[in-house]
Parts: C-alpha cells; sequence; structure tokens
C-alpha cells in the first residue's frame, strides 16, 4: 500500500512512530571525549605547521618588495644625476623622501660626495661596496651599521656595487 493511499489515521501513526525512533537516543552515536582530544590535537599539529609557513613566505614577501622599491628609487637616483650631473644631497631632492620600507622604516641614502669612509656601507674586507652612493633599508630589525658583517646589519635590504647587487646584506 502507498503512502498515498492510506488513511489520515494510519499516516499519523506512521509519523508517531518516527518521531519516536528519531527521539530514542543511541549512548554509541556522540561524540567521545578521546575523539575530541584527537581532532583537537590534530588542528593543532596543522597550526604548528601552517603559521611558521605562513610567516616565512610573508617574510619573504616583504624582503621581495624592499628589493624592488630600493631597484626603482637606484633608478630615480641615477636619472637624477644624469639630469644634474650630481647625486642628490637627499632623497627628499628626487622626491623621494616620505619612502618608508614594507617594516616602516624610512629608507636611507647617502651620497658619497664629500663624505668619509666612516659612514659608508663597507663588506667583510671593509671596503665601501659602492662608489657612488649608499641605498638600503634597516631590514626587519630597523637597526644598521656601516659593516655588513655585524649582527645589527646583516638582516639590511642593501645597493653594492653601484647598483649591480641589491639584496640581503647577510648574502653579499
Amino acid at each position: 500500500m502507498s503512502p498515498l493511499s492510506r488513511s489520515p489515521h494510519e499516516t499519523r501513526g506512521l509519523d508517531e512512530a518516527m518521531i519516536r525512533r528519531r527521539a530514542a537516543v543511541d549512548p554509541r552515536s556522540g561524540i567521545t571525549l578521546i575523539e575530541l582530544v584527537v581532532v583537537m590535537t590534530i588542528i593543532g599539529v596543522l597550526a604548528g605547521i601552517a603559521i611558521p609557513t605562513f610567516q616565512g613566505m610573508r617574510e619573504r614577501a616583504q624582503v621581495a618588495v624592499a628589493i624592488s622599491d630600493i631597484g626603482a628609487l637606484s633608478q630615480e637616483i641615477t636619472e637624477f644625476y644624469l639630469l644634474n650631473d650630481r647625486y642628490p644631497t637627499n632623497l627628499s631632492e628626487v622626491g623621494l623622501g616620505s619612502g618608508v620600507d614594507p617594516w616602516g622604516n624610512p629608507y636611507q641614502y647617502l651620497n658619497h660626495e664629500g663624505a668619509s669612509n666612516g659612514p659608508k656601507r663597507k663588506d667583510r674586507f671593509l671596503v665601501p661596496v659602492n662608489s657612488d652612493f649608499d641605498l638600503y633599508s634597516m631590514g626587519p630589525d630597523g637597526t644598521s651599521v656601516p659593516a655588513f658583517t655585524a649582527a645589527v646589519s646583516r638582516d639590511d635590504i642593501v645597493r653594492a656595487n653601484n647598483g649591480g647587487f641589491i639584496g640581503v646584506a647577510e648574502i653579499y
């Protein structure tokens, strides 16, 4: 007999039986404490893997942005030199004085014309790495000294070899 051919009284009896069946709780159908702990452990392990990976990708992206910015700034300074036959005294003279690196620090610039060797950026042999100008970001820690070998300068994003190298000072 199909459900459509049943009387309303018979259908109501079937509905009540289905409701009683659904209302009956099977003690084996719930989530146990052990299952909950296993799920939380799996989530913790996945988060422990994902968070450092995400932070590493973010740091690499910030370094890439700083390298790109320094390359563009270097081109602007070189164009200024070609038009004026001198390097700018500061980044504001080129219209780039308000530029900040991905870590919120201003880009550093030093015109080598008339500058002593003291403030010039130096390699591991303490030889200046540029003969025209220095342009760099102080990196994630926001601190720097002229020598690349100093611990606070290793994370700097630098221009060296008169623009032939732009990257992390530690690599240079």
